[in-house]
């Protein structure tokens, strides 16, 4: 599976952001059968899982310290996953991650569950 995010800008607290994942090669199964998840890693930090949406399904998973702000969607059509982000806060500022895998990830949110990632997309608050 081969994952390229974007969307990645710099922006001013208080704004909102769109970042896209763009999935495709499955090896096995269909779109349908993965796991999508967004996570994120700052400088100095662990890298952390933010939101992730079964796509077979459509639920969705966030964490707290996004619950609220935070928005994944997915348009199957085009395998694509979205994060669309608001109330921006300086502590948002991080790398962003697209990834792929099982759908015990999705509640999880934890790395270990996710096979395939995307190169990245800074993400910049001030």
């Amino acid at each position: 599976v081969q994952l390229v995010e974007s969307g990645g800008v710099s922006v001013q607290a208080g704004g909102t952001l769109r970042l896209s994942c763009a999935a495709s090669g499955y090896t096995y199964g269909t779109y349908s059968s993965y796991c999508m998840g967004w996570f994120r890693q700052a400088p100095g930090k662990e890298r952390e899982g933010v939101a992730a949406i079964y796509t077979g399904g459509g639920s969705t998973y966030y964490a707290d310290s996004v619950k609220g702000r935070f928005t994944i969607s997915q348009d199957k059509a085009k395998n694509t996953v979205y994060l669309q982000m608001n109330s921006l806060k300086p502590e948002d500022t991080a790398m962003y991650y697209c990834a792929a895998g099982s759908p015990m990830g999705c509640a999880r949110l934890q790395d270990a569950w996710f096979n395939y990632w995307g190169q990245g997309t800074q993400v910049t608050v001030s």
